[in-house]
């Protein structure tokens, strides 16, 4: 298998008020020119809120932002006057296109709140921005919930498939020219490697892989990309 390994412990940290954000990249102030991005990916982030924690209102543009909920209840609000609760299993994608401001904060009344988000470069700026969420329910296999006809999203060939697992339980790796696979709970093995929660895969050109749990209510997600 050939790939890299990025520990969960080796994240950069950032800590706010209300916040705890985990980056697998290079952001804001942490800076590293050898991990900048992975294919059309450019930002993801594990974050942590406490009741009202979060992103007061700020600016997007030219960007496709998926957003998954694990736990708790996120409240996003926008200046197209757009106000939605996001819970475990809501998958957001906003295409921030020509411009967009918006507030992710978590409910007061939810406890805390933990969500993952990706940032990717569309293929095509400055297009009108949109809003879509779905809820989701994964199984024990891969469930796609964005792009192969899931929600659609404005990077052609991106997909993002997650997996709920107990333990001996396989899920099959799409075969793509690049994959990121990130365990947001539990652990499992992929090709011989044990991965914890926080850890996560890039593979390049792999094919034929199984991801095994080997703890209960592993989450498991996979993103693919054509280039």
């Amino acid at each position: 298998m050939t790939g890299a390994v990025y520990a969960g412990s080796a994240r950069f940290t950032t800590l706010a008020p209300g916040r705890v954000t985990r980056h697998s990249f290079s952001f804001a102030e942490h800076y590293d020119p050898a991990n900048l991005g992975f294919g059309p990916m450019v930002c993801h982030n594990d974050d942590v809120l406490e009741p009202a924690g979060g992103y007061p209102d700020h600016p997007h543009r030219d960007l496709e932002i998926v957003t998954w909920v694990l736990e708790g209840v996120l409240v996003h609000t926008d200046d197209a006057g757009r106000a939605l609760a996001l819970e475990p299993g809501d998958v957001q994608v906003m295409s921030a296109g020509s411009g967009i401001r918006h507030a992710e904060v978590a409910d007061p009344s939810s406890g805390r709140t933990r969500f993952l988000q990706t940032w990717l470069r569309p293929d095509e700026p400055g297009l009108a921005p949109s809003w879509r969420v779905e809820g989701v329910e994964p199984g024990p296999g891969l469930t796609a919930v964005v792009g192969a006809g899931a929600l659609p999203i404005g990077t052609e060939g991106a997909r993002l498939d997650i997996a709920r697992l107990s333990p001996g339980e396989h899920a099959q790796l799409p075969d793509a020219p690049l994959l990121h696979a990130f365990v947001a709970v539990g652990g499992g093995r992929l090709g011989g490697l044990e991965l914890g929660a926080g850890d996560a895969v890039r593979l390049d050109d792999e094919s034929s892989t199984a991801f095994e749990a080997t703890a209960a209510g592993t989450e498991l997600l996979v993103w693919s990309f054509s280039s």
